[in-house]
């Protein structure tokens, strides 16, 4: 973050921050509590550690943290990740068809385990199938690497499709409320309209409104061709929780209280989306680590619409209006057609 984006940030906080002082004591000026607490997102350093950095009381610094980031969440939530409209959704569409060439999406979902300290009296529903205790945070992402939707604080026993058919997300996309535009014909195609869709990994049910690729096993060729289109805009959401992680190193684990935790994470994702606009001149792809693309299988049996809708996308990825000339590289014995 830039000098002067951190200025722009103190002066939307800066009368949230500012306490008065008294005859007993100084107060902590904005300044101090605002450098404080990203200083703490950024390195994940401990409590401890920032007492003899900043020489303040641990409770002190443990209560700076946790007022900061619900002001962050609270002041900027709406200026950086706002509701989606109509109008949002066709923005966004547009973005990911010029970047990954794939028609139609209005985003890129996944869940990410956020590495935790055990509760105390939690039994196992923080342990995960990777073997450490975690906080899911589920996100729905943009070809910016913005958030669009986020829904934290789910158990990390708790499998991505659960999660996002019970978050308020989930509810609201299969009640059409999401304000999604209607159903658009494909770009130069005749066919009939298609709708808008999520890009998805085999943890999430096939549905008409989110899209996964098809299972591996008796793969063709038109099923690995649309697997490696899908994968080109699903890669969004994997890299926007790489350049998450990497700037806010709290996320390699965070020793606080649940409440705490989701507190963090929440200003976490919306101080991600501020340093997307505001911090343009900072190349955040080149701390990009290695994506892991191991997938996470959950439960959901695709409905038979969903089905026909992803048949509709790779049917129109085999033809002259859809294809692109490198997909064939991605299969053997697929005859390319000629480009002019």
């Amino acid at each position: 973050m830039s000098v002067a984006t951190f200025d722009i940030l103190l002066a939307s906080l800066r009368s949230g921050l500012a306490f008065q002082d008294t005859t007993m004591r100084r107060s902590i000026s904005p300044e101090e509590r605002l450098l404080l607490t990203l200083r703490f997102l950024a390195t994940g350093n401990s409590f401890a550690s920032l007492h003899y950095e900043y020489l303040l009381g641990i409770s002190t610094i443990s209560g700076i943290v946790c007022h900061t980031c619900q002001l962050i969440w609270q002041r900027l939530r709406e200026a950086v990740m706002p509701t989606p409209t109509a109008d949002d959704w066709l923005r966004i569409a547009d973005g990911f068809y010029q970047s990954s060439q794939f028609p139609n999406c209005i985003g890129a979902l996944d869940g990410k385990h956020i590495r935790v300290k055990k509760p105390p009296h939690s039994g196992s529903q923080y342990f995960n199938f990777k073997q450490y205790f975690s906080i899911v945070l589920l996100a729905l992402v943009d070809s910016n690497y913005r958030f669009i939707i986020v829904d934290i604080g789910d158990y990390g026993s708790t499998a991505d499709s659960r999660i996002f058919c019970s978050s308020r997300m989930g509810e609201r996309l299969r009640a059409n409320q999401l304000a999604l535009p209607e159903p658009r014909r494909l770009p130069r195609s005749s066919a009939s309209a298609a709708p808008f869709v999520i890009v998805a990994d085999e943890g999430f049910a096939l549905s008409p409104h989110v899209m996964r690729a098809f299972p591996r096993r008796d793969l063709d060729d038109r099923k690995r061709i649309f697997n490696y289109r899908l994968s080109r805009a699903r890669r969004y959401v994997e890299c926007a929780f790489g350049i998450l992680s990497n700037k806010w190193r709290v996320f390699m684990a965070i020793q606080l209280d649940p409440a705490t935790v989701d507190s963090v994470i929440k200003a976490c994702c919306v101080l991600h989306n501020y340093a997307r606009e505001y911090s343009q001149d900072i190349d955040m792809e080149s701390q990009l680590p290695v994506i892991n693309t191991a997938m996470n299988w959950g439960p959901g049996r695709p409905t038979n619409s969903g089905v026909r809708v992803q048949d509709t996308f790779a049917d129109y990825f085999l033809t002259s209006e859809g294809a692109v000339p490198w997909q064939y590289s991605c299969v053997g014995g697929v005859q390319a057609i000629q480009w002019i």
